[in-house]
């Protein structure tokens, strides 16, 4: 075992893949964006104001996942930041939060929270009324002649879990301020994000809004070239790797993120391997096991009730197959009975009244269902019963390995053994 260990370690040591892995990462920010000059030049004379202390418009930015939107704002903020004079008489704080990580997202405690933070005070973690620490951020906020600008990456997640009423109330924040004001980015990947918000509120939140469209193939593959060439050493991506990365990310709505990923997750899948270059291969291999990923952290970030129901769906099939394996060959073998979605709602809300959760409409689990065929967790298909009207069949779309841990995600999630 000690020699097989020496020999892994030894591989790994030598680094025969990677120059600087770093740049493809999500969170890396490239000094130069590419075919982003346009919506960078908007944001910039949007919020260029700030430098006077002026407060700018509240804007919007859309787009599909991958498609620069927080790069850009970022670049914008680093360079305002760089800007700012601190002889100005006012201090320009631009403060960025990601809306959907966990610890943030499923409650307006928990945003005021980490914005709190972000000021330089501190809330304990539960325990206040929301409005006492709403108080606090007020306090924190007008306490000095300032600006703040806050860009809320990800905004859709906190409306879906929470509601539109805590952006309503940051936007009519300026009322209550005599030395600050407060002016809002937001970011979303869902276009129609706006229309479904109250009307008071999608008034006073979109001032000005800006779209990225998705990269096309032909970008992507520059995209891609530029950061391979800092992120590699010479002669190690085998001729059509590039190309074939970024015909798999423009099929994904022209995501650079997940093209970056699939290069990344190539290297290391090459590293692994003992391989000299990163062939065409390792991209087909980290396209499956980005798929798998990708569909864990959608069961992972999804609200309870998407969960509750997903749990229903796996239920009622192991109850039909006898356990998760049972599934797989079943849908292998195409011998599984059918499971229609009126079972699974009897199941779901019989779940839920025995352990005390809200029991939603069928017309809304439908919708969930509906949601879990569009991202690949299950297939839903329309039957026709003549007279009998139309069912929906179910099958899961997933395999057994992914289902185990999906299984075990949701068990964590909803607390039970």
């Amino acid at each position: 075992m000690k020699d097989n260990l020496d020999n892994i370690f030894e591989n790994f040591e030598e680094n025969n893949i990677f120059k600087n892995k770093a740049v493809l990462q999500s969170k890396y920010q490239p000094a130069d964006i590419l075919y982003r000059d346009e919506q960078i030049k908007q944001i910039a004379l949007i919020l260029g104001p700030t430098l006077r202390g002026e407060k700018p418009s509240n804007l919007f930015l859309y787009g599909k996942t991958g498609t620069g939107k927080t790069i850009s704002i970022q670049k914008v903020k680093d360079e305002l930041i760089k800007r700012a004079n601190p002889n100005s008489g006012f201090n320009l704080r631009l403060e960025y939060l990601n809306c959907k990580l966990k610890k943030i997202a499923d409650t307006e405690y928990r945003i005021l929270a980490e914005l709190i933070s972000k000021l330089g005070g501190e809330v304990p973690a539960t325990g206040l009324p929301t409005q006492a620490v709403y108080d606090r951020f007020v306090d924190l906020v007008d306490k000095e002649r300032q600006l703040i600008v806050l860009i809320l990456d990800e905004v859709d997640q906190t409306v879906k879990k929470i509601s539109s009423d805590f952006l309503y109330n940051l936007t009519r924040l300026n009322s209550e301020l005599n030395n600050s004001q407060i002016s809002i980015v937001g970011i979303s990947n869902n276009l129609t994000f706006l229309d479904d918000l109250d009307p008071r509120v999608r008034s006073s939140l979109s001032e000005e809004e800006i779209i990225f469209p998705p990269y096309n193939a032909l970008q992507l593959q520059e995209i891609l070239k530029k950061r391979a060439k800092e992120a590699f050493k010479e002669n190690i991506v085998q001729q059509d790797v590039i190309a074939k990365c970024a015909a798999f990310a423009a099929r994904e709505h022209g995501d650079a993120r997940r093209a970056l990923d699939l290069l990344r997750v190539a290297g290391e899948l090459s590293e692994r391997d003992g391989s000299k270059k990163i062939l065409l291969k390792h991209i087909d291999e980290a396209n499956e096991k980005i798929e798998r990923d990708k569909i864990l952290d959608v069961i992972r970030s999804e609200p309870k009730q998407f969960q509750l129901v997903l749990h229903s769906i796996i239920e009622l099939l192991e109850q039909r197959t006898k356990g998760i394996h049972g599934i797989q060959r079943a849908l292998n073998q195409d011998s599984i009975d059918p499971i229609f979605t009126g079972d699974v709602y009897n199941y779901y809300r019989q779940f839920c009244q025995e352990n005390k959760w809200d029991v939603l409409t069928q017309r809304r689990v439908g919708d969930i269902i509906q949601e879990f065929d569009m991202l690949g967790i299950i297939n839903v298909r329309v039957i026709s019963k003549g007279r009998g009207g139309r069912m929906r069949e179910i099958k899961l779309a997933i395999g057994s390995g992914v289902l185990e841990k999906a299984k075990k995600i949701i068990q964590e999630s909803l607390e039970y053994a």
